[in-house]
């Protein structure tokens, strides 16, 4: 049935509807496409996109998220590390740099007008040829050429030879002129402490000149007991021994107790201390000995002699550059002189118990930890020079 025949059914079954024939022809046209207007393409211009299945859904967003956080993370950490490094590198270079030795500089080999090789070897006698400046204690090193380099600018010399008399003043005769006995250096060091290697005091160890052949027979004997000097090889042997801690404190033991060699250490601060620091490590060295030989120390009589040592060290400051001499007599006896400045040098006191200056030298000269390496690498290089000449060459005498 054709669309014409189904309108005018419908037409007839109305007949209040009284349509025209010409308006049933406009309904019977196609309707036609109308264009879009301005205001509707505007609208679908402006208009925002309908949501999209590409869009990434809440577990992709969690997802994101945590992977830019755990970047954010690993960049930190990187930077934290790249600290760290940074840090340890600086530290590790100035550790290096304050702890290795510089080269010295090289010696010049011409010769100047009256240069007599003789005047600068402090262990051949020259008679009255040389003119060797003998330091006393408490005097300024200022006019004193005979010196040698500590290798620091707080206390930059010590004196090759010094003069010292430990005398009562009230055991000498009215108008009698004390003759102080003159020492030589045999070597010196830096004591440092902790692992910033801090500078607290330069020591330096000194034998008295007229002692020089009898350490010099001792030390030959304990390697060749029919020699006079010692050759290379013996030298080595030698220097092995007084290195190690154990030979090294076997040795020195025996030349403190069996001889009557007179030696001293003069001590100069680098910074301000006082009595109390030197006294507590000072105890400290004597009662590690103790510890260590029991049968030898375990009497009262050294119970008693420590305390001598304490009291001998009372309270007081002890300013950088005043120098402290510990002497050693010939038959043990300590004895403590303080430079107080304008007062003079000043008598401490004294231990007459051999055994705790010998325990004091030991701090300085044997065992596996030493008040200063260097120190005691300085006195066993002093020593070989001593040993590769005949007894009794070395300069026994030194005209002033």
């Amino acid at each position: 049935m054709s669309l014409l025949n189904r309108t005018a059914r419908c037409a007839r079954t109305l007949p209040n509807l009284s349509t025209p024939p010409s308006r049933l022809q406009c309904l019977l046209r196609a309707p036609a496409a109308l264009p879009p207007s301005r205001h509707l393409q505007r609208r679908a211009i402006t208009s925002s996109p309908s949501p999209s299945s590409n869009e990434p859904s809440t577990e992709e967003h969690k997802r994101l998220r945590e992977a830019a956080e755990e970047r954010r993370q690993y960049y930190k950490r990187r930077s934290i590390y790249n600290g760290i490094g940074f840090v340890t590198g600086m530290v590790a270079i100035w550790v290096i740099a304050t702890s290795v030795d510089l080269p010295q500089k090289p010696t010049k080999l011409d010769s100047k007008p009256g240069y007599d090789a003789r005047l600068h070897d402090p262990l051949v006698v020259v008679g009255t040829e040389r003119k060797a400046v003998v330091q006393k204690m408490g005097e300024e090193a200022e006019d004193n050429t005979d010196t040698v380099e500590t290798g620091t600018s707080t206390v930059p010399t010590f004196p090759r030879l010094m003069q010292f008399d430990d005398e009562k003043t009230s055991e000498k005769a009215e108008g009698e002129v004390a003759t102080p006995t003159e020492y030589q250096l045999l070597g010196l060091g830096i004591r440092k402490v902790s692992f910033l290697s801090i500078q607290v005091y330069v020591v330096g160890m000194y034998v008295a000149t007229d002692d020089i052949a009898q350490l010099q027979r001792t030390l030959i004997k304990k390697i060749d007991p029919i020699a006079t000097t010692l050759v290379a090889g013996e030298k080595d042997t030698l220097k092995e021994r007084l290195m190690d801690p154990e030979a090294g404190e076997e040795v020195w033991n025996h030349i403190l107790s069996s001889t009557s060699v007179r030696t001293l250490f003069r001590i100069v601060p680098v910074r301000d201390t006082d009595f109390g620091h030197m006294r507590d490590a000072y105890v400290r060295a004597v009662t590690s000995q103790a510890r260590k030989h029991p049968k030898e120390f375990g009497d009262d009589k050294f119970g008693q002699s420590v305390a001598e040592l304490k009291a001998m060290f009372g309270h007081g400051n002890v300013p950088k550059g005043r120098e402290l001499v510990l002497a050693r007599n010939g038959k043990g006896a300590l004895a403590a002189w303080f430079d107080a400045g304008k007062a003079g040098p000043q008598r401490l006191g004294e231990v007459d118990d051999e055994r705790i200056s010998r325990a004091l030298w030991l701090h300085y000269l044997a065992g596996s930890h030493v008040a200063s390496e260097a120190a005691r690498k300085s006195i066993v290089d002093g020593i070989m020079e001593f040993v590769e000449r005949p007894v009794g060459t070395v300069a026994a005498q030194v005209h002033v």
